[in-house]
């Protein structure tokens, strides 16, 4: 392949970039939004868990295998794992999803492991680094941020998991003063290369975990999103809008829904064909984008159906799709060079929260009410009230 020079290019360079990008992008609103209840499942899982830790000391006294060193770290651990537990669980069930949990946790979850084995290492150095059941844990922490729908939180994990295990490490022998503090007929030799392999064994783990995020979310992007226009389509529609909504109870603010429908459409597929259509549908959406703001939601329905979200109220939700309108019709869509260019445009209704409706299907009722008000009076028009 030759780059714009001439010279030639690498792909694997870029596809790993790429790849790196798309692992570590932020996830989408959906995602948010899925990850926001994998949260509190994780928070019900690290409640069960500390609990269930609780059963370990009984089991080493039953089988005489309990040790003073262990007992005493594991119970410390269990006590305060149960007690950090319930509150992230209490927090995790609070209506109001804080964005900051998801890290505190996962630090948390990998910073009570590297606790642990620091209490452990601190009467036997051999203990700390080669307890084989605490170290896991820094695996299933790694593995619970797949709840979570956000590859850059499992990063974090693992690089904190490997981060922290090596410090442990370089303590550890940096402190041990003869070779013997370094053996345990319990727990064998630290050695550089056992450690070395837990490390890579954190790396492999976080890639895997990374990487099933990406799967997790493309499929939940595929699934909510329009294959044409790349817009969301209903699906992520019905996810998000009930989030919104109980946001705006909770915290105020503004919420227009409009149903856009393009006038006359059919008769492009009737007399250009299905993928001249396809074209114009592409066209409009690309108008419309051109001219939405920051915090404006489009939607495709079908077809030639839409919905946009606006965070304003009636009359200014109002005065931006007239602006919309216009501007669609003042760019023709052309679908071949030399063809007469075809005026588009489109009929809207408008309803807003909380006058028009207090749930998804009352608002969209109120709009295409509203949307056939206008298709009545003569179309390429928006309503915000019935007469």
């Amino acid at each position: 392949m030759l780059g714009p020079q001439g010279g030639h290019l690498n792909p694997i360079g870029p596809n790993l970039r790429e790849l790196w990008e798309r692992l570590t992008a932020p996830p989408d609103t959906l995602m948010l939004e899925l990850g926001a209840g994998g949260e509190l499942l994780v928070a019900k899982l690290r409640a069960a868990l500390a609990l269930a830790l609780l059963v370990l000391p009984l089991i080493n006294i039953v089988t005489g295998e309990y040790t003073p060193t262990e007992g005493v770290a594991g119970v410390f651990g269990v006590i305060l794992t149960v007690f950090a537990s319930q509150i992230l669980l209490a927090l995790a069930r609070h209506q109001r999803r804080y964005r900051w949990l998801p890290w505190l946790t996962t630090g948390y979850d990998v910073s009570m492991t590297t606790l642990v084995l620091i209490l452990l290492a601190i009467s036997s150095p051999p203990t700390g680094l080669n307890s084989m059941v605490v170290w896991a844990f820094y695996l299933f922490a790694i593995a619970m941020t797949a709840l979570r729908n956000d590859g850059r939180l499992t990063f974090y994990a693992g690089l904190m998991a490997m981060l922290q295990y090596a410090l442990l490490a370089v303590a550890v022998f940096a402190l041990a003063s003869t070779p013997e503090h370094l053996a345990s007929p319990d727990y064998g030799t630290v050695r550089v290369s056992n450690v070395s392999q837990r490390l890579m064994l954190i790396a492999v783990m976080t890639a895997i975990t990374m990487v099933v995020v990406y799967r997790m979310q493309r499929l939940v992007e595929l699934s909510g999103t329009d294959g044409l226009t790349g817009l969301p389509n209903r699906t992520l529609l019905t996810h998000r809008l009930p989030s919104l909504l109980e946001e705006l109870r909770n915290h105020g603010g503004s919420l227009s829904v409009s149903l856009i429908d393009l006038d006359y459409f059919r008769r492009i597929n009737d007399e250009l064909g299905n993928y001249a259509g396809d074209c114009a549908i592409r066209h409009a959406v690309d108008v419309l984008r051109a001219n939405l703001q920051k915090d404006d939601w489009l939607i495709r329905l079908g077809g030639e159906e839409f919905v946009l979200l606006l965070p304003h109220p009636t009359g200014r939700a109002w005065e931006q799709l007239e602006t919309l309108r216009r501007n669609l019709a003042a760019h023709p869509f052309v679908f071949e060079p030399g063809d007469t260019p075809i005026r588009l445009t489109f009929s809207a209704g408008i309803a807003s929260w909380p006058q028009d409706g207090n749930d998804l299907s009352q608002l969209l009722r109120r709009a295409d009410l509203r949307l056939r008000q206008a298709k009545l009076e003569g179309r390429n028009r928006v309503v915000v009230r019935e007469t």
